[in-house]
């Protein structure tokens, strides 16, 4: 197979207005064939193809199950009623039309850094300043939103143990849990990430047999199969508007997909693997979210499960399975939700690993410790400003600047793709196309870039800041550095 570099020709040149590039000095093209069982890249490095669909999907839906069934539902029917089932529907269409662009360029692209890389090489340094960096401060508020749900199931755990009488102050002990867990995962992630697949997989199997059983018996019995009648209740009690609203507060669920694209050099059978891996992911997890709601709902009504907060899937539970349903909740809770702040920690020192590497911010956050072969730098970056959001706990705004970040990459991924179609360099040669081009990145930007219009001002405020203080980081101190169409790293 082709790798795309036509004879060793310079492949990657900018254009002239891009100043001059960090990647002279090497030419040679390294974005790697896409063979289906290793990825042959001019350095001659070769990375084994051993991750499978069901390692990918495993990706995937462990990264996305936690808050959309753990977390969110009270949230969003408080917002929403049982109309919120629309907003998690809303949500994975947003994702599904993201996620096939993701999946071409992921396959032209098999390289670390993922979305920062794919919109750097295709709209520029700009464009992947403001995307790195974004990326990284959305994980980190995403870590902190995944953190401080699984202080609330910590907590809970306590009272079904009947241990809340030794405990003051409830919100001190979310804050206090949360933080220890954050630095607990930061460390593991400085002292290696060996079986982390295997891990994920086992987490993964073990969270969705629960979620089954749970989700099979709740829906059987809403449906009047066993006799009890479930609660009358307006589907949109709270209006049209709040659809978007709450579809905008719940996408957070849905970020996991595009973190299959960072290990795409390692998926066997890329181009059949990578879309499905992605696709599937959100299918999936988006049917299992909008059947949680219908449950939910029915079970209690919106205004009660509002009233339980970021544990109400735990009350749910134990109306439909009594004390053992309870447990089994707060124990996929406790996993889903440390899982989901695992990989979000991994991920975001990734991003900023991504960016050092290109010379966006300064080299010595690419450092690798020796011993352990993990960037501890760039890994006590994202563990410090995650348990300090941790000590703020506002999870709603946290869970919408996550996504608000998100969101601007997302739509950003689907113009980098046009943008590589129409220029067109001779090293973009993808094992995968997106069927329906156009249509389907530009419908995927513009509700990407829409549905940041529904969030709350302060979330929108926040991203705003982050964007800015991106461009203004970039001008400052990168404003040299050239990527837009370079295929080597800097």
């Amino acid at each position: 197979m082709s790798d795309g570099n036509d004879g060793g020709s310079v492949l990657g040149a900018d254009p002239p207005d891009d100043g001059p590039g960090v990647g002279d000095a090497d030419p040679a093209v390294d974005v790697g064939a896409a063979a289906d069982e290793v990825t042959v890249l001019e350095s001659g490095t070769e990375l084994e193809r051993t991750i499978g669909l069901r390692g990918g999907l495993a990706i995937g839906i462990g990264t996305m199950v936690g808050a959309g069934i753990f977390v969110f539902p009270g949230l969003a029917a408080g917002q929403a009623g049982p109309a919120a089932a629309i907003s998690f529907a809303l949500g994975a269409v947003i994702a599904l039309l993201v996620a096939l662009p993701t999946s071409e360029l992921a396959t032209a692209m098999p390289k670390s850094g993922g979305a920062y890389y794919f919109i750097s090489r295709g709209m520029g340094s700009a464009f992947g300043a403001v995307v790195g960096i974004g990326l990284w401060l959305g994980l980190v508020f995403a870590s902190a939103f995944y953190l401080v749900g699984f202080a609330q199931y910590a907590i809970a755990v306590l009272a079904e143990l009947g241990m809340m009488s030794m405990i003051s102050d409830s919100q001190l002990l979310v804050a206090v849990l949360g933080v220890s867990f954050g630095l607990l995962l930061t460390a593991l992630s400085m002292f290696g990430t060996e079986n982390a697949t295997k891990l994920q997989n086992g987490i993964v199997s073990l969270l969705l047999g629960i979620l089954l059983v749970f989700l099979v018996y709740g829906s059987l019995d809403t449906l009047g199969l066993f006799g009890r009648q479930t609660v009358p209740e307006e589907f949109m009690p709270y209006g049209t508007l709040s659809i978007f609203t709450t579809a905008a507060l719940v996408f957070t669920s849905y970020l996991g997909f595009a973190q299959v694209a960072t290990v795409a050099g390692e998926i066997t059978k890329p181009g059949r693997n990578l879309p499905l891996a992605m696709v599937g992911s959100v299918v999936v997890v988006g049917v299992l979210y909008v059947v949680t709601i219908l449950v939910s709902t029915g079970a209690f009504g919106s205004a009660r499960l509002a009233d339980f907060g970021e544990t109400a899937i735990v009350e749910v539970a134990r109306s439909y399975l009594g004390f053992p349903g309870a447990v089994a909740i707060l124990l996929a809770g406790l996993l889903a939700t440390v899982s989901s702040a695992n990989a979000s920690i991994l991920s975001s020192s990734r991003a900023l690993y991504a960016l050092s590497r290109d010379a966006l911010v300064p080299p010595q956050l690419a450092r690798i410790n020796l011993r352990y072969g993990t960037p501890h730098i760039a890994l006590a970056l994202v563990g410090g400003p995650t348990v300090v959001l941790v000590a703020v706990g506002r999870t709603e705004v946290l869970a919408e600047v996550a996504s608000f970040l998100h969101l601007v990459t997302y739509g950003l991924i689907c113009v980098a793709l046009v943008v590589l179609r129409r220029s067109n360099p001779m090293w973009y040669d993808p094992s995968f196309r997106v069927p329906g081009y156009p249509a389907v990145p530009v419908l995927g930007a513009l509700a990407s870039f829409s549905l940041v219009a529904f969030m709350q001002p302060l979330s929108q405020a926040v991203g705003v800041v982050v964007a800015l203080a991106a461009l203004v980081w970039y001008f400052a101190y990168a404003r040299d550095v050239r990527l837009k169409g370079v295929s080597t790293d800097a």
